[in-house]
C-alpha cells in the first residue's frame, strides 16, 4: 500500500484550539481508517512545520480524500509526499534504462548532471 508523509502547520484557528488536537489526531486516524489506510505514526516537531504523520493509504484519490475532509474543519496547512520505500526506490531505480537522467538534469555537451535553472 502506498506511504504518505504529510507535514502540518496549525493555522490561527487551531492555535486557539490547541487542546483539540487530541481529539483531532483521533478523528484523523476514523478517517485515513475509513478510507482504507491507517495512520503510522505522529510526531510534533520543532522548526518550519508543527508535525507530520505518517500514513498508508489504498491509492493517492483515496488520501487525498481524506486530507481535504481533515484540512476544510480549518485548523491545519498541509503538504503531503508520496514516500518510496528502499525496496520500491530500487525497483524503479533498477528499471530505469542504463544512463538515465531526468529531463534537463542532464549538459548535452558533457553529459554532466547540471542542477535546473
Amino acid at each position: 500500500m502506498p506511504t504518505y508523509i504529510t507535514l502540518f502547520q496549525w493555522t490561527q484557528k487551531g492555535m486557539e484550539n490547541l487542546k483539540d488536537s487530541p481529539k483531532r489526531l483521533d478523528k484523523a486516524k476514523e478517517v485515513v481508517k475509513a478510507a482504507g489506510g491507517k495512520i503510522q505514526a505522529f510526531y510534533m516537531t520543532l522548526g518550519r512545520y508543527d508535525g507530520f504523520v505518517i500514513c498508508e493509504a489504498p491509492s493517492d484519490e483515496a488520501c487525498t480524500k481524506a486530507l481535504l475532509g481533515l484540512a476544510s474543519d480549518g485548523a491545519i496547512k498541509t503538504e503531503t509526499l508520496r514516500a518510496f520505500t528502499e525496496e520500491e526506490s530500487r525497483k524503479l531505480m533498477a528499471s530505469l534504462p542504463l544512463g538515465a537522467c531526468p529531463i534537463g538534469l542532464r549538459d548535452s555537451a558533457a553529459g554532466a548532471l547540471r542542477r535546473p535553472v
